[in-house]
């Protein structure tokens, strides 16, 4: 399989960090790419932990970055979020919700087991019109900048070798299997229909 015919997906909740990150690294290594939230809003950090900044997920990350400016330039940049905003708006204008794309995808990667269950419950809920699988693969990903860098490495690596794999159910299991082994990741994953 080529990369610019193996159709992927990655998701978080708010399709800001993690999914963002893996988004840019597939891009650039060629992969036909798109990245999604599965919360209800966008939610940021904010001046203390239980003080989170939302937003919708229309609004865009331009419109993100002017208001955590005006709110408070010094915080947002030292927490590292203006510098998020500004890797994100060079990638696509906002944030989109996986729940309202019907686009099929040949693998869906998710950041969480959290959101894993609920892109899994989505795609069951869906009727199937053409019963095309999709493989859908939990990378656990702590949502810290650092860990969401290498989170992405590792799904570039799955990525790559699910491209030069003709069957990639028969596959899955060595390439699970020879990550697991470099990265002492283990993967949740499933296959669903569209």
């Amino acid at each position: 399989m080529l990369s610019s015919t193996l159709r992927v997906a990655v998701v978080c909740m708010s399709n800001m960090n993690r999914s963002m990150e893996a988004h840019s690294i597939l891009k650039k290594k060629g992969f036909n790419v798109r990245s999604f939230g599965v919360g209800s809003h966008v939610t940021l950090p904010g001046l203390a932990p239980n003080l989170p900044v939302v937003y919708d997920f229309s609004t865009t990350y331009e419109q993100m970055c002017k208001d955590l400016l005006c709110k408070n330039r010094m915080h947002h940049k030292s927490n590292g979020v203006l510098q998020i905003l500004g890797r994100n708006e060079r990638i696509k204008s906002g944030p989109e919700r996986f729940q309202e794309c019907r686009d099929p995808f040949d693998a869906i990667f998710t950041c969480t087991e959290r959101v894993y269950k609920v892109v899994v419950k989505d795609l069951c809920a869906r009727e199937q019109k053409t019963w095309q699988p999709v493989y859908v693969i939990n990378v656990e990903i702590e949502d810290t900048l650092e860990a969401a860098t290498l989170g992405a490495l590792i799904i570039c690596e799955l990525c790559q070798g699910l491209q030069q794999e003709d069957d990639m159910q028969s596959s899955l299991p060595k390439l699970f299997q020879a990550v697991k082994k470099k990265t002492g990741k283990s993967f949740l994953h499933t296959i669903c229909f569209y």
